[in-house]
């Protein structure tokens, strides 16, 4: 980097040389040549980063940081400078650097300083006026160092990984707190809840895009957004124009409820998780506007608002999905408005979402499914409500190190979210088929009549509606069901004492082994082990390949919740659509990409995994077995330690394949701790078997004794099934 007055953190300098920052701070006490800090304070030094890289390389460190992390170092230090160039002209040159070849983006990264301003000048012009609300574009000389590093990270991480930088940066300088991402796999419920294909879909709160993304997944080919915040505008605007270039992609920057951007669109569906609480959306300006057909929205219920956006901007006969806090079901200011959609039939169903679903992370959120009333159509004499919150396992929200966005994100992929779409679509899709037919689910489930919730309150809560047809469960069936699951959890109980009973290893003596080790980036440069990883459709990656890479297909693919959740393949193959990914075999070392979430980092691939394909947020290391150990591995590169060096991001931490390191061992020593990792691996199975058997066990007591079906008995610790002596 060309300016000498460029300084980084100890927390740069470790991604710079691929090592820990505890690794840097031994480099300050114990070598009296490594340099000196230039400024920051006491406990935040900061460092000349000419000086650091000098010295890095007079002892052979040479830069270890991904295209990425070089990417989110530059704009930083463009920052403290005071550099010129926009971010609307940078969104604009990933987009216009993503349609150039691997030879094309680096010739550019070749050029000169001045050659590169105007050749990246030259590109974003060409971008045209894709992203809402730019500025006009005009890159500077200093601007060199970010534009090179932009198309290197393009040219070798694709366009969505340069994009994620900038978002971060932006969102940060914009300080637009509460602009979150909707988890994937909630968009994917959300869209997956819209019956049909539907081919243009508005989102008029779409963030960073992520649902109208999942909509073209599922074949949406029209595709309206409308952001309030500009970042975020621009940020989904390219970004879906990068996911799904063979759709029409019409973004814009304005508030949705007083500056509709789309007043004469009518789509085929809707989907929005609009800002929740929010008292100055417009209630004194548009007390009299037209899309309140159902009442008028009370200050209060700005979520009630956006119901009736959504409504407005349906075909007759369109669906809306729309992810909302449990407050709307209830709050009594918005009774008179809940009591006309569902006596005119748009309120479909109500599906409560486990705690820690999205954020806010604390409340249980629900999605509303609605459906414009077709003139003449069928009378609508029920409303499905769906109660997922079992779904949720233990310690879903529980503590953790993380916060804010990375959270957000970590806590949303610990649920079972296989399970909770699996139980929200079966309950939809049986009812929509027949509506009066629909015998739903005791305690899950329940189809309750228009007139019946046509009450004073109008209280649309699922989960004290479904609560109510638990009386239909067969006490008799229940009993039998508890004492199976609860010998299930007897026999768990069992194989977790018998696995943390194990003793298979000894103290390392007054000090603790230090290693020689090396990088995943160096094992592979030696064919100790491939290195391998999903690319997505149009991204030019630097990702080696055996040859074995596949198009998803039909087949099964392995994310990194399965990892931590410890389950099989799990992940919906429609999300590859158009990558290429690595086939899994039997010994590969899977680890997870995104940091945060609970549960193991890595595992080695058996059975179960085998044939499956490689999920776009895991890496898979590939070993050479008779050099490295596939157990072996996997127990060093998923240590926290290991993880935390690797690690790049200030929001979302993103783990960097190459930089993890490895002991350099004998294969002997290498099976010898082969064996702990695997008792280790078989601790956390038998755990988590335990815990979901101990939570379904009480959910199913708990359930009984309060619905009636299961009464105590005179015998301490034990339930019995009603029918026999109840004067106790």
């Amino acid at each position: 980097m060309p300016q000498s007055s460029a300084q980084v953190t100890a927390a740069e300098i470790s991604r710079i040389a691929g090592v820990t920052r505890a690794t840097v701070s031994n480099w300050r006490r114990r070598h009296e040549d490594f340099p000196a800090p230039s400024g920051g304070t006491d406990s935040s030094p900061l460092y000349d980063l000419e000086s650091v890289r000098t010295w890095l390389a007079s002892r052979g460190h040479t830069s270890a940081a991904t295209p990425s992390e070089e990417l989110r170092t530059t704009l930083r230090l463009r920052a403290q400078s005071g550099g010129g160039g926009t971010s609307e002209g940078l969104l604009l040159l990933v987009l216009a650097a993503a349609g150039h070849s691997g030879k094309e983006l680096t010739a550019a990264t070749e050029l000169s300083d001045a050659d590169l301003v105007t050749h990246a000048q030259r590109d974003t012009v060409a971008a045209g006026d894709s992203v809402p609300a730019a500025d006009p574009v005009r890159f500077e000389a200093d601007d060199a160092t970010v534009l090179r590093a932009l198309y290197a990270c393009v040219r070798d991480e694709g366009g969505e990984a340069a994009l994620r930088v900038l978002a971060e940066r932006e969102l940060e300088d914009s300080a637009a707190s509460g602009a979150y991402l909707t988890p994937a796999p909630l968009a994917d419920l959300m869209v997956r809840l819209i019956p049909g294909s539907p081919s243009s879909v508005l989102d008029p709160a779409c963030g960073g895009g992520t649902l109208l993304a999942a909509a073209a997944r599922r074949g949406a080919r029209e595709l309206y957004g409308q952001d309030n915040l500009p970042v975020q505008a621009r940020r989904s605007a390219v970004s879906l124009m990068l996911t799904a270039p063979e759709a029409t992609v019409t973004v814009r920057a304005a508030d949705s409820l007083r500056a509709d951007a789309f007043p004469e669109l009518v789509a085929d569906a809707v989907l929005c998780n609009p800002p929740y609480g929010v008292r100055d959306w417009g209630h004194d300006e548009l007390a009299y506007d037209p899309r309140w057909a159902y009442g008028v929205p009370a200050r209060a219920e700005s979520e009630l608002a956006w119901v009736q956006h959504a409504l407005a901007h349906l075909a007759p006969g369109g669906y809306a999905a729309l992810l909302l806090p449990p407050a709307t079901a209830g709050r009594a200011s918005g009774r008179r408005v809940r009591k006309e959609l569902v006596r005119s039939g748009a309120l479909r169903a109500v599906i409560a979402l486990p705690v820690g679903a999205s954020v806010p992370l604390h409340v249980g959120l629900q999605v509303w499914v609605l459906q414009r009333p077709e003139p003449g159509g069928p009378e609508r004499k029920s409303v499905l409500f769906v109660d997922t919150a079992a779904e949720a396992p233990a310690g879903a929200v529980a503590g953790g190190t993380t916060s804010g966005r990375t959270r957000g994100v970590s806590r949303s992929a610990s649920l079972d979210w296989p399970g909770v779409t699996a139980r929200a679509l079966s309950a939809w899709r049986t009812f929509t088929e027949d509506p009066d037919a629909f015998e739903g689910e005791p305690g899950v489930a329940h189809a309750v009549g228009v007139v019946d919730l046509l009450d004073d309150v109008v209280d649309l809560t699922p989960a004290r509606l479904v609560r109510a047809s638990r009386a239909e469960v067969d006490p008799a069936k229940l009993s039998a069901e508890v004492e199976a699951t609860r010998q299930d959890l007897a026999r768990a109980a069992k194989a977790l004492a018998r696995a943390a009973g194990h003793e298979d290893w000894s103290a390392a003596g007054a000090k603790a082994r230090e290693w020689r080790t090396a990088t995943a980036s160096d094992l592979a440069r030696g064919g100790a082990l491939t290195l391998l990883r999903t690319v997505p459709e149009g991204a030019r990656g630097r990702a080696e390949d055996d040859g074995n890479g596949a198009r998803a297909g039909g087949r099964a693919v392995l994310t990194g919740s399965d990892i931590s959740r410890g389950s099989g393949p799990t992940g919906d193959p429609a999300e590859l659509r158009g990558a290429t990914a690595p086939v899994i075999t039997v010994g590969d070392v899977l680890v997870r990409a995104i940091v945060g979430e609970d549960g193991p980092m890595a595992r080695v691939a058996g059975e179960e995994d085998a044939g499956a394909l490689l999920g776009l947020h895991v890496h898979l290391f590939r070993p050479d077995p008779k050099r490295l150990d596939a157990w072996f591995l996997a127990g060093f590169l998923g240590s926290e330690e290991n993880i935390a060096g690797a690690s790049t991001g200030s929001t979302v931490l993103s783990v960097s394949p190459g930089r993890l390191r490895v002991p350099l061992l004998p294969l002997e020593e290498q099976r010898r701790y082969r064996e702990a990792f695997r008792h280790v691996h078989a601790l956390r199975a038998e755990a988590r078997r335990a815990t979901r058997l101990a939570e379904e066990t009480a959910r199913l007591l708990a359930g009984g004794l309060t619905g009636g079906q299961l009464l105590p008995s005179r015998e301490a610790g034990k339930v019995r099934g009603q029918g026999g002596d109840s004067s106790h």
